[in-house]
């Protein structure tokens, strides 16, 4: 093994428009991006700091840095598990880490990591928490046939009203980002099914999530916010129908790996979603998607500008990335 060098770059990329859910709303899209090279080989990795989870640029960054003489002494990914929590840090390593040895031994991570072939796959587009007949207009705008749309208030029944009736072909995702109101849950649920809805995300605050031990009506219900890694799928799994895994949550892709076969073991549906970042970030979820029922992975579509060598998204579909984007 060759000596390693690590490099760690604070990004922030403007978006084309506000993002807003029910906690706020981000102009920018604020992220950590770690380099790690050995010999000519180039490994890189992107996390999205999430300040609901505590973390900034500034935290990760010094997360990162203090473990920079592990790192280019040759920490494993295995090793990187426990070296570090779960959370934004470990996800850039661990992906620099993946794209390192994809780079290093001329195998796609892909075949290294054991997973499906990828393939172009449908991702849901999100639609910003507004108006209704805002986010109704936005929804028209929108090629996806899968919306995502953002809650939280008391006109949320008819903010999917609206979206309904202008666009009646799309399937769609309503998250509360913990913001739903309970007194408004069971009706939006009893309606859900014929307003196109297909999943219901995170309605209530994680840990004040007991309601939902009795939850009723035919739309499955995703933990967001209340998942993290495969260390709690067993106790979501009697709450939720499905889960949404993150790899900025998992802390990478060999979390996120665990988490989304722990989910399949208990039963429950998966969602692969992401936070508002670029193509780099985005890579290693899109090629873990052939295992999920669905992706929301959008991230990219938000920026004014994207990596070089990004994604290409058309018509709801995102292609796998190539290798001089990562992997």
């Amino acid at each position: 093994m060759g000596q390693r060098t690590l490099e760690i770059t604070d990004v922030s990329s403007p978006l084309k428009t506000a993002f807003t859910i029910s906690r706020g709303a981000k102009t920018s899209a604020d992220t950590i991006r770690v380099t790690i090279r050995e010999g000519e080989a180039v490994g890189q990795g992107e996390c999205v700091p999430y300040p609901r989870y505590g973390e900034t640029q500034i935290g990760v960054h010094a997360a990162i840095e203090a473990r920079r003489a592990q790192i280019e002494g040759g920490l494993s990914r295995e090793a990187l598990q426990t070296a570090m929590p779960a959370g934004a840090a470990r996800c850039a390593v661990d992906c620099a880490l993946w794209d390192l040895e994809a780079k290093l031994t001329g195998t796609p991570v892909w075949k290294l990591a054991g997973l499906p072939e990828p393939k172009p796959i449908e991702t849901a587009v999100t639609v910003s928490l507004d108006t209704a007949d805002a986010m109704a207009e936005a929804a028209r705008s929108t090629p996806s046939r899968l919306l995502k749309l953002k809650l939280g208030g008391p006109e949320d029944l008819e903010r999917i009203e609206a979206v309904h009736a202008a666009r009646p072909d799309a399937r769609l995702i309503v998250d509360g980002n913990e913001g739903l109101l309970p007194e408004q849950f069971p009706a939006i649920v009893k309606r859900a099914a014929d307003l196109g809805v297909v999943l219901i995300e995170q309605p209530f605050p994680a840990g004040k999530d007991e309601a939902l031990l009795r939850r009723p009506g035919a739309v499955s219900v995703c933990a967001d916010e209340s998942a993290h890694t495969s260390a709690e799928i067993q106790e979501l799994a009697r709450r939720y129908d499905a889960v949404n895994v993150k790899l900025d949550k998992t802390g990478g892709l060999t979390e996120a790996i665990r988490t989304v076969r722990a989910a399949r073991e208990s039963g429950l549906g998966v969602l692969l979603g992401c936070m508002v970042g670029g193509s780099l970030s985005m890579a290693p979820a899109v090629l873990l998607a052939g295992l999920a029922d669905a992706a929301d992975l959008d991230g990219p579509l938000w920026l004014a500008e994207d990596i070089a060598h990004g994604l290409t998204y058309s018509d709801g579909m995102v292609s796998p990335p190539t290798s001089a984007l990562w992997g």
